[in-house]
């Protein structure tokens, strides 16, 4: 079964959360959350922090993540691993392929279908982030 990571940055107000905008399939022209793929293998905390700082420029020293989450999904023969920080400080982002951009909490519906990738699931992260925090640490 594949894993994947997908990754909640907050930026350092906890106001708002860091998205790309998608420019190709799945979800071409959807705001989707960071990540890719765990690599056989790999430690699944060092896999989030090398595709956040593959994608954004964003690396551990700036920000600690939290393992919040797990999707699996049999019908696709894969698991999707779901991580939360708060940025410790401003930050210059670096896109790898998809523009970055941070969205405002109070401001967006994040489970308009229209607008962003993932099924509501988005919307449902959040959601529980408000709810009942950002996980567990590392170690």
């Amino acid at each position: 079964m594949q894993g994947y990571n997908c990754i909640m940055i907050y930026d350092k107000t906890g106001e708002k959360l860091l998205f790309c905008k998608r420019t190709k399939d799945p979800y071409l022209g959807k705001y989707n959350l960071v990540g890719g793929k765990i690599e056989r293998e790999e430690d699944h905390f060092a896999a989030a922090y090398r595709e956040l700082k593959e994608e954004t420029g964003i690396d551990r020293a700036q920000v600690k993540l939290h393992h919040m989450m797990d999707f699996t999904y049999y019908n696709q023969d894969c698991y999707v691993e779901i991580y939360v920080g708060r940025l410790e400080e401003d930050v210059v982002l670096v896109e790898e392929e998809h523009p970055l951009l941070f969205l405002d909490l109070e401001k967006e519906d994040f489970f308009d279908l229209e607008q962003f990738a993932g099924e509501g699931n988005i919307g449902h992260m959040i959601e529980q982030v408000k709810e009942f925090g950002y996980g567990i640490t590392e170690g």
